[in-house]
C-alpha cells in the first residue's frame, strides 16, 4: 500500500514522501495515528491542504517568536544569591531560576528554552540565550549579585 507521510518516521521516510508499506502497518499504525494518508488523489489533496495549514501556523509562530525576541533582547534580570565572604556562591543559578525571573517580568518562558551550558556559580553579568523558536533566539542579560543582608 502506498502512503504519503505526514511526519518524519525513522527507517521509513521523511514528511511529504510517498512510500510503499504493508497494508496492515498502514491500516493499524500509520493511518490511525495520523502519521500518513493513503496515496490517492484525495490523499494528495489533503496533504497539500495540511501543508498550507502547517506553513501558516509555522509562519505565525515564527513571527510571534521574533516579536518576543525583540522585547527579550532589551531585558535584564537580577538574581540575588547567597554568597560567602570571598564572593563564592552557595548553590547556583539554573535555567529554572532564570525562567522564574522572566516570568516575574511578565514573560512566560519555559525553562527548557533557556540555553544554559551549566548553572551560573559565580557573581557577575552573563548573557544567556533563549530559544523561542527553531530559528529565533533572544539574548537576556542576567546579573548574579550577592544578597544584601
Amino acid at each position: 500500500m502506498d502512503v504519503i507521510l505526514l511526519e518524519d518516521i525513522a527507517n521509513l521516510g521523511d514528511r511529504g514522501e510517498t512510500v510503499s508499506v504493508k497494508s496492515g502497518y498502514a491500516r493499524n499504525y500509520l493511518l490511525p495515528r495520523k502519521l500518513a494518508f493513503p496515496a490517492t488523489p484525495t490523499g494528495l489533496k489533503m496533504m497539500k491542504e495540511e501543508d498550507k495549514r502547517r506553513d501558516a501556523r509555522e509562519t505565525k509562530l515564527h513571527r510571534e517568536a521574533e516579536e518576543q525576541a525583540k522585547d527579550l533582547n532589551k531585558i535584564s534580570c537580577t538574581a540575588e544569591v547567597q554568597a560567602g565572604e570571598d564572593d563564592r556562591v552557595f548553590g547556583a543559578v539554573t535555567s529554572a531560576d532564570i525562567a522564574d525571573l522572566l516570568v516575574g517580568q511578565g514573560y512566560d518562558i519555559d525553562k527548557r528554552k533557556v540555553l544554559l551550558d551549566e548553572p551560573l556559580k559565580a557573581l557577575g553579568v552573563y548573557t544567556i540565550s533563549i530559544r523561542l523558536h527553531r530559528d529565533v533566539e533572544a539574548k537576556v542579560k542576567v546579573w548574579v549579585v550577592k544578597k544584601s543582608g
